[in-house]
């Protein structure tokens, strides 16, 4: 069953204090194409969990939010008593200062460069590189499932415009010798009106001649079939169990009914059958509206 691009996802967790949470989602997109907002101290696990997205969802835009907070004791920065130390040590030896009367506020040496000292250790990478892992898979499953659910009204929409179409076609096919008729009476009517005044006859093989050249000219019948075809194809996609990509197929199939629909539209003049092309090609355009939205 096809699958909307369209979808969201969100999982969370919590790990010795720490906090994590996972939000995709998915947008329309001809490819795939991700956006990762991660916090500062996790921009190194971007590629490894940009890399675990595209596994799972194959195209559209995907945004993904990661957010971590840590309210365990290891969130605190840790104190460099060897930096503090060396200010001190400046301090204490600058001219010119009494150091019994000085006072020395810690809260303003904390602030110095290279005092305090985030802990950002391969201990804590690797802690956020597995809950990420794990809830990156939980918010994909989420994205499809949503995707799914999205997918069958896409599908029964598809399907009801491609119904349409086979019915108008149908239509069309009764119409065509119906149309062969009238213009060979139209043009024996203009011939005998012609040749009235000179008083000639009409030679049966010239009236059979001009209409067996309409008739090539006009015959629909190659382009009604390939539209058929079309159809056929367009219906075992949207109907098919496969969970491989068909958006950029049904994309395609659309654009070669167009072009069938248009080639009908030129060959025949009937009046019904313009009528008809016409609903044709409105249809067309909503299946290609409704195909880009498919994954």
């Amino acid at each position: 069953m096809i699958r909307s691009m369209t979808g969201f996802g969100s999982a969370s967790t919590d790990v010795d204090g720490a906090h994590y949470l996972v939000e995709i989602r998915s947008l329309n997109n001809k490819y795939f194409k991700s956006q990762l907002r991660l916090p500062d101290e996790l921009q190194g696990l971007e590629a490894e969990l940009e890399s675990l997205v595209a596994r799972r969802l194959n195209r559209g835009t995907i945004v993904v939010t990661v957010k971590f907070s840590d309210t365990s004791a290891a969130a605190a920065a840790q104190i460099n008593s060897k930096a503090l130390r060396r200010y001190l040590d400046q301090i204490m030896s600058v001219q010119g200062i009494d150091h019994d009367a000085a006072r020395v506020d810690l809260g303003s040496l904390l602030e110095l460069p290279g005092v305090l000292v985030n802990d950002t250790g391969e201990q804590r990478m690797e802690q956020a590189r597995s809950a990420l892992s794990n809830l990156i898979k939980q918010a994909c499953d989420r994205v499809l499932d949503m995707r799914t659910r999205e997918g069958v009204v896409v599908h029964d929409d598809l399907k009801t415009h491609c119904d349409a179409i086979a019915t108008h076609l149908g239509v069309i096919q009764t119409r065509v010798p119906g149309v062969l008729d009238q213009y060979q009476q139209r043009l024996r009517q203009r011939m005998e009106s012609l040749l009235k005044e000179s008083g000639a006859a009409i030679r049966e093989e010239d009236v059979l001649r001009e209409v067996a050249v309409y008739a090539e000219r006009s015959d629909i019948a190659e382009e009604v079939s390939r539209l058929q075809g079309h159809l056929v194809q367009f219906a075992e996609l949207i109907d098919s169990e496969t969970t491989d990509p068909v958006g950029r197929t049904l994309d395609f199939l659309s654009q070669e009914m167009l072009r069938e629909a248009n080639t009908i539209a030129s060959k025949c003049l009937d009046v019904e059958v313009s009528r008809r092309i016409v609903e044709i090609k409105s249809t067309i355009d909503r299946i290609k509206e409704q195909s880009h939205n498919v994954e």
